[in-house]
């Protein structure tokens, strides 16, 4: 076959190559990316909220306060929010607070005090009174100073006695008390920098009505201490004092006349 034909047939073949391939397509194309839907923004609101850890008791400043967005589905109705009161921050400050905020927890007035109220009536559980009791700032009545707000104690009252045996003067101790819970030691109403140890002159002990009037008696005649509780025993009703065991008295006969004599 002469040359010529056999480029001619050889432009024929790429051309019909070139042609199926153009009418197959090629390879196929990729399949579209999915487009992402975006969620709508939830709407916002902005809360009061405190700037960093407060104790309770402590006076609420401005710096201790900040606004904070806030979800509207989450937004409690005891919350202060800006929409409502624009002034919030200004009006809660200096206030106290009746129990202790983590750093952005909403501030709500039921967890406030104002200064024109008082904090220890706050503070005070429904249907208790506080009484306070004279203790020594040497702890030699109050565990050793270390008892702290909060605690849960109970209370022994040591007393004089005019034994009627021998007519003498003896010393004796009771628990008058127990599971009590203590509200202040001096003007400390809270663990304050971490301290362990805690020194006043007075314990301000919640109790009800009933106890206040027998802490108050059993101390115009006798000596009150304090005997700290274990948390674990907080709660917990107290062994019962041991039974005494009866005696008897005793007849003694000394030339013919006989005598009682207690053992």
């Amino acid at each position: 076959m002469k040359p010529a034909r056999l480029a001619v047939l050889g432009i024929a073949l790429a051309a019909g190559s070139g042609a199926a391939f153009l009418m197959s397509g090629g390879d196929p194309a990729p399949p579209p990316t999915p487009m992402k839907a975006e969620a709508p923004p939830v709407p916002m609101t902005d809360v009061l909220v405190a700037a960093a850890d407060m104790p309770m008791g402590q006076v609420l400043r401005a710096a201790d306060l900040r606004w904070q967005p806030w979800p509207d589905n989450a937004v409690n109705a005891g919350f202060v929010t800006r929409k409502s009161n624009p002034k919030g921050l200004e009006e809660t400050t200096g206030a106290s607070a009746r129990s202790g905020f983590l750093a952005g927890e909403p501030i709500r007035a039921q967890k406030l005090v104002r200064p024109e109220s008082g904090f220890m009536a706050a503070i005070l559980p429904p249907g208790q009174r506080a009484v306070a009791i004279t203790t020594d700032s040497r702890g030699t009545n109050s565990a050793g100073g270390f008892i702290l707000p909060n605690d849960h104690v109970d209370v022994i009252r040591t007393f004089h006695k005019i034994r009627k045996s021998d007519n003498r003067d003896v010393q004796l101790s009771e628990t008058i008390l127990t599971d009590i819970r203590v509200l202040a030691i001096g003007q400390l109403i809270q663990e304050k920098n971490g301290t362990n140890v805690v020194t006043g002159e007075t314990a301000t002990l919640a109790v009800t009505p009933s106890q206040a009037e027998i802490l108050t008696l059993a101390g115009r005649d006798g000596v009150l201490s304090l005997s700290l509780r274990s948390l674990a025993d907080a709660g917990q009703p107290s062994e019962p004092p041991p039974a005494e065991t009866p005696t008897s008295d005793l007849t003694v006969v000394r030339f013919g006349v006989a005598r009682q004599q207690t053992p």
